[in-house]
């Protein structure tokens, strides 16, 4: 008799399969921040970067930390580097990150450590930015964005040097690992195991039970893309 597949015990909720939401610090977003003092600079579980403790009048707010920010540091809406400025205040070929694809929305754009975007025009109330990705965006000029690129950049050049230490920084992302392939299985693990390939079509109908959808579930195309 086979076994439970893994995306039906995922369903389940185990600990396993369940992220560790208990340790993260919070939501990082642009409210009650200007005019705000940075208090301390924080290790954030499940995160890449480190996170800023932002003072604003007594309320303390969690801010993304950039290249730079230090202890003591004034967070306005001036041009010095992690500042908090809105689109149409920043000069073309200014490095930004955390930036808000609509006025208000807290930032969506460029939050990974070390990375970062560049205004690259503005045109009446839009702005362009080029995402690092090489894709140019058009947002409202009204929206926010942090000057300079988000800390912590060059993190992936360091070798973890062990598996153990992989495993560790893996489980702090709440992220299962290693990830098994289907075909490494045994037959009663996975209706792809048992030998070196999957031994069967891989596409699934929608309809299916979820014991049987594995492979590539209702695909638009199957084959491999042709080079434009």
């Amino acid at each position: 008799m086979g076994k439970n597949l893994r995306q039906q015990r995922r369903g389940k909720a185990n600990p396993r399969y369940t992220s560790p939401g208990h340790r993260y610090m919070g939501d990082v977003t642009y409210r009650n921040l200007i005019p705000g003092k940075v208090v301390d600079i924080v290790h954030a579980p499940g995160r890449r970067s480190p996170l800023a403790v932002i003072d604003a009048g007594g309320q303390r707010s969690l801010f993304l930390a950039s290249e730079g920010m230090q202890v003591g540091q004034s967070i306005t809406g001036g041009n010095a580097q992690g500042n908090l400025v809105e689109l149409s205040g920043i000069p073309e070929g200014t490095k930004i990150c955390n930036v808000e694809m609509n006025p208000g929305d807290g930032g969506k754009l460029c939050r990974a450590s070390g990375s970062f975007a560049m205004l690259v025009g503005k045109d009446g109330n839009k702005c362009t930015i080029l995402l690092p990705s090489k894709k140019k965006k058009a947002v409202s000029a009204r929206c926010r964005a942090t000057l300079g690129a988000v800390a912590s950049d060059g993190r992936s050049e360091k070798p973890f040097m062990k598996a153990g230490t992989k495993h560790h920084a893996m489980m702090a992302l709440g992220r299962v690992y290693p990830h098994t392939a289907g075909v490494s299985m045994n037959a009663v693990d996975h209706p792809f195991g048992g030998q070196t390939r999957p031994g069967k079509v891989k596409t699934v109908s929608r309809h299916m039970p979820p014991g049987k959808k594995v492979g590539s579930i209702s695909p638009k195309r199957t084959g491999k893309k042709k080079r434009s």
